[in-house]
């Protein structure tokens, strides 16, 4: 059966919108029906049909046969009804022929305006069901024209926008340039074209990654996650699900050629490809890649905050330009990080010594004092050495079960506390430049221990003797007063009494 020649156009029409000809043939006729209506300015129940074989589009009026007219606009009587259909009965539905040839040109003009919104929607509910289900898929497509800072792509069927914000910030674009963009979005609310793409997601480095290294797209090799900066930097965490496989010599390829592939594609755009690790300190440190890292910590785990320790020399590195080195590491990991250089960490160490030392030692650290003389101390608001020695003997006086004895006992304590605290100090000033000059730590171990001929030993070991032979002190000497320092009931009782 031959088909008129406004059907095959509509049929053509459909193939290049890629839209059901059903779809084009119902926005005929409704927009014939639209114009009709408009021309006869009738309230009546109106239908409209397309004749394929006719090509014309039929409207009927459609009215209900009843006994007695009361709405001439929907109903007639069943004299009337049988000029049109003689075998129509009361309650019955006639249909009347409406002339559509006197329509006119502002009529026409209204149904062509009608069929290309209808056609329109149409096409638009195609792409977003087709593109919809594409989201992450790698597209070649054309540059076809430039609006404002969007570029505005040929993917074939329809078109694809690329926003200034998906766009790198290396590459600049021509009227025919050949891309390749991934799909991000199908926005179906736009006015222009529904489709995003994207040449700055990670997920393009991804698909590119996937073409070139077979261990990825066969599954071998696994893309744990990607950070990235557009046109700076990108950093791509791997893992092997095959031991025998070294999961960044996959991806770097024979003298770098699978990498530098990629990095051709993205216009020179820099790649660090780091092996992923479950365990977060050890992950950090390969994140943070190429600085060398001394020591990765754990601040809190509940609010993923990492601390690491470089070298003075390392700190720019591991921080990078403009702090892109770590941002990316930080966005790799999902934790917070913060570098510090060694100097900083010392310096912060000796600033919590320093706060410690204002706050003072406990008077439980005195050597000397008994607990019932502590407990005295304490009951009275004094819990610090420094307190206790900016005390005068007559405010310990006024503390009850302290006498003279225990106040001279507390003296001397105190005193020596600090006499050692001094030493100790020193000690470990003139080890410092002795470890400073010479470069090595002094440290007593086994290993340093040099195997002397037996004369020499015996000499060594005889000279260590004498060395080591106590000399007499004034405390030595005082025996009496040793005892008395360390007999607490009888002393602190002797307090009281006095």
């Amino acid at each position: 059966m031959a088909t008129s020649l406004l059907y095959q156009t509509i049929d053509q029409l459909s193939r290049e919108k890629g839209i059901d000809p059903q779809v084009v043939i119902a926005a005929v006729e409704d927009a014939i029906l639209v114009a009709t209506r408009k021309y006869y300015k009738s309230a009546e129940d109106l239908e409209s049909h397309f004749n394929k074989d006719s090509g014309i589009v039929e409207v009927y009026a459609v009215k209900k046969v009843v006994e007695e007219v009361t709405d001439p606009d929907h109903e007639i009587s069943l004299v009337e009804a049988r000029k049109w259909n003689s075998e129509v009965g009361v309650d019955g539905e006639v249909r009347i022929p409406k002339a559509t040839d006197v329509l006119g040109r502002i009529a026409a003009q209204t149904a062509k305006q009608v069929i290309f919104q209808k056609v329109r929607e149409a096409e638009r509910d195609t792409v977003y069901a087709e593109y919809s289900q594409r989201l992450g898929e790698l597209v070649n497509c054309a540059v076809k024209r430039m609006e404002g800072p969007d570029v505005i792509m040929d993917l074939g069927r329809t078109e694809a926008r690329m926003p200034r914000r998906e766009q790198s910030r290396l590459e600049t674009y021509q009227i025919g340039d050949r891309v390749r963009a991934v799909i991000t979005m199908v926005d179906r609310a736009a006015r222009g074209p529904q489709v995003i793409a994207s040449r700055a997601d990670a997920s393009l480095v991804q698909k590119l990654f996937e073409m070139e290294v077979p261990e990825i797209y066969d599954g071998t090799v696994v893309i744990k996650a990607i950070a990235r900066e557009a046109g700076e930097r990108t950093k791509v965490a791997v893992h092997s699900r095959d031991p025998d496989v070294d999961c960044v010599g996959a991806c770097v390829g024979m003298k770098g050629m699978r990498v530098q592939s990629v990095i051709r594609e993205l216009r020179g755009e820099k790649i660090d490809i780091i092996e992923y690790n479950e365990d977060p300190v050890v992950f950090a440190a390969n994140a943070l890649s190429p600085a060398k890292i001394n020591h990765v910590s754990v601040v809190d785990p509940e609010q993923k905050h990492l601390e690491v320790i470089v070298d003075d020399s390392q700190l720019s590195l591991a921080i990078g330009k403009k702090g892109q080195n770590v941002r990316l590491a930080a966005k790799l990991l999902g934790w917070q990080i913060d570098i510090k250089s060694e100097e900083e960490k010392r310096q912060e160490i000796e600033s919590q010594m320093a706060a410690m030392a204002l706050r003072g030692a406990p008077i439980s650290e005195l050597e000397g004092l008994g607990e019932k003389t502590l407990e005295r101390l304490r009951s009275h608001g004094i819990e610090s050495v420094e307190q206790l020695a900016q005390m005068t003997p007559e405010d310990l006086m006024g503390i009850q079960g302290i006498g003279d004895k225990t106040i001279d006992r507390i003296r001397r304590v105190v005193t020596d506390y600090f006499e050692k605290g001094r030493e100790e100090l020193e000690m470990a000033e003139i080890q410092e430049g002795i470890e400073a000059e010479t470069g090595e730590v002094l440290r007593e171990t086994p290993e340093t221990v040099e195997t002397l001929p037996e004369g020499e030993s015996e000499a060594a070991e005889e000279g260590a003797a004498e060395e080591a032979a106590p000399t007499p002190t004034a405390k030595e000497e005082e025996p009496g007063e040793t005892e008395l320092l360390n007999d607490e009931e009888t002393e602190g009782t002797g307090d009281e009494k006095e």
